[in-house]
């Protein structure tokens, strides 16, 4: 039996217009897994490498997209909210570029609750993720 909707093409996210995103498209993207096989915070500062910029054309969807947006340095929650990705789809695929080489992650010196500039980027970027 077919979705109801099916027969009317796909369903559209009413706030975009754009097509409705999958409930299986973040498995594939991120190979099953819900967290990164390393410890990132979502207000790391993440860069592209060199070898990031060597690598770009190896790199195929949201991970070229993720290399291309971090020429300059942005929060993980940043990088989620501007791709229009789950933030742990996000921080999976970061973290799978930051252990192959293709991005740094500068992590903050001093505990990120107390940082006010820190809690309100997060903000910004989980408000542009709803």
């Amino acid at each position: 039996m077919t979705h109801p909707d099916s027969r009317h093409g796909p369903r559209h996210d009413p706030g975009t217009g754009r097509p409705a995103a999958s409930a299986v498209r973040p498995y594939l993207l991120t190979g099953g897994r819900a967290r990164p096989d390393a410890v990132l915070e979502i207000e790391a500062q993440v860069l592209t490498t060199a070898a990031g910029e060597d690598a770009l054309d190896r790199h195929r969807y949201e991970q070229r997209e993720i290399v291309l947006l971090c020429r300059r340095p942005l929060a993980v929650a940043e990088v989620a909210a501007r791709l229009g990705l789950h933030l742990g789809v996000a921080r999976v695929l970061v973290g799978d570029l930051v252990a192959c080489g293709h991005l740094a992650a500068r992590r903050p010196d001093h505990a990120p609750h107390r940082n006010v500039a820190i809690i309100e980027r997060v903000i910004r970027g989980l408000q542009a993720i709803h």
